[in-house]
Order: structure tokens, then C-alpha cells, then sequence
């Protein structure tokens, strides 16, 4: 049963991601990706819960939480987002792909972020799908994703406000300044930590639910993902591109864990 739930999953998220994709056809958008990332995993958390044979308090708890994560990725997406044009980074994919571009990012943006959500999306159906209520892991899990998305949903803030000032400034031509202020001082992404600590509370209800230990695939996929791949790397080397100061800044402040500055 459960893994019947989890190929429909699936497919249902490759049919709704497809049709964004015809929507940014037509906007010549692929950045609109973004914009589903957390509702592929609302939408799979709620589809699991709901055909569930009998879902509990810890499976309702979970796709709770996942959603409130998800609503509020969303909306500071669309905030940050809606508007301002095609990402960098997919402009760049389109230019370097030519014209064949839009019917590959089908496959290698579109599809890829669904079966990417779907992989990580494991303990959400573990935990969505198995009877119970949480015992002491599940409450400990519950309480660090809802701490990871309070660090998310402040860093994400703080950097809006920053961004705002930054545009407010009546010589525009000057360098533009580093975030180095509340939770940007003692990490340069902890918006990014705090998305991996929800992940990782999010596997603590799955365990609780009795999953596998190498369910910790998950977690760990997506922190690597933001550490390594999509996350860090190609944020620093556009920062250290276009913000003077940020080389010094980064040399000061741990990169992802929250630590005091050094010194130097």
C-alpha cells in the first residue's frame, strides 16, 4: 500500500509540474520552478494523509508543520520573485541551451525538481501514512522543524529588510554592503541551516513512525544539496562577485552552522 501511494504520488507531481511547465513556455520563466518547490512537498503530505488507512496524530502533525513550511517558502518566493524576471541562473541555462532549451528544462529542471522532491518527501510519507501519535522522538522532531523554520523565516526576513535599505540609498552607483547583521553575523546562510535543521526534524517523526534508518538518505541528500550543489556554492561565488566586502566577511563568519565571528 504504501509504496502504491508513493508511485501515485509521483506521477500526480510530474502531471502538475508539467503543466507549470507550459505556463513558463509561455512566460519564458523556467525560474517559476521555484515557486513549486514547496508545494510538491505540501501537496505530497496531504495526498498521503488523506489516503492513509489510518492516519494519526503524528502523520497529521508532520504534513502540518510541512505545510506551514511550504506556505511560507512560497510567499517569500512570489515576494522576492513575481516580477523581477527570469533568475540568473535559469537565464544562463536558457542562453547556454539555445533553442532546444525549453523542451530540455522540461526534463532536466521540471521533472527533475518533482522526482527530487519525491526522493526527499520519504520520511513525509513514512510519517504521514503510520497510525499513532508522536512519542518522545516524534515531539523532538516536530520541535526542531518548527525551529528550523522559525531560523529560515527570520534570516529570510532580516535579509529582505536589508535588501530594502539597500535600495532605499540615494547614491546607487556606491559598492553595495554585506548582511552581516543578527543571524547573518554568526552564519553567511542561515536561512540555508535552517531549512536543513526542519529536514532533519522531519526524519526524527519518520523514526519515530518506525522508518529505516536509511531513510536518513533524505535529510542528508538535502543538506549535501545545500551545501554543496544548489545552495551555497553558486550563491558565494556570485556574492564574492559583486559584493566587495564579502571575501572579508567570509572570512570572519562560519559558513553554515551559527558560531561567534573570528576575529580576523
Amino acid at each position: 500500500m504504501f509504496m502504491t501511494l508513493r508511485f501515485e504520488a509521483l506521477l500526480w507531481l510530474l502531471v502538475g509540474i508539467t503543466a507549470v511547465w507550459v505556463v513558463s513556455m509561455k512566460a519564458r520563466d523556467a525560474s517559476l520552478v521555484d515557486l513549486c518547490w514547496g508545494p510538491l512537498f505540501a501537496a505530497q503530505g496531504v495526498f498521503h494523509l488523506l489516503l492513509a488507512d489510518s492516519p494519526g496524530l503524528r502523520g497529521t502533525l508532520a504534513v502540518a508543520i510541512t505545510v506551514l513550511w511550504a506556505a511560507r517558502l512560497s510567499l517569500h518566493l512570489a515576494m522576492r520573485n513575481l516580477g523581477a524576471g527570469e533568475d540568473r541562473r535559469y537565464a544562463e541555462m536558457r542562453r547556454a541551451g539555445g533553442s532546444g532549451w525549453g523542451w530540455r528544462s522540461l526534463v532536466t529542471v521540471f521533472w527533475f525538481q518533482a522526482l527530487l522532491s519525491w526522493l526527499i518527501a520519504w520520511p513525509l510519507a513514512i510519517a504521514a501514512t503510520r497510525p499513532g501519535s508522536p512519542g518522545w522522538l516524534g515531539w523532538l522532531g516536530a520541535v526542531l522543524a518548527v525551529t528550523g523554520l522559525a531560523l529560515e523565516a527570520v534570516a529570510d526576513a532580516q535579509l529582505r529588510r536589508f535588501k530594502a535599505r539597500e535600495a532605499a540609498r540615494p547614491d546607487a552607483s556606491a559598492p553595495r554592503g554585506v548582511m552581516d547583521l543578527g543571524l547573518w553575523r554568526y552564519s553567511r546562510h542561515p536561512n540555508y541551516f535552517g531549512d536543513a535543521v526542519f529536514w532533519w526534524g522531519l526524519w526524527m517523526l519518520a523514526l519515530d513512525a518506525g522508518a529505516a534508518l536509511v531513510s536518513v538518505a533524505a535529510p542528508l541528500g538535502m543538506t549535501f544539496l545545500l551545501i554543496k550543489i544548489s545552495g551555497i556554492p553558486l550563491l558565494e561565488g556570485h556574492l564574492e562577485s559583486t559584493r566587495p566586502g564579502y571575501a572579508a566577511y567570509a572570512r570572519r563568519t562560519s559558513e553554515f552552522v551559527p558560531w561567534f565571528p573570528r576575529d580576523h
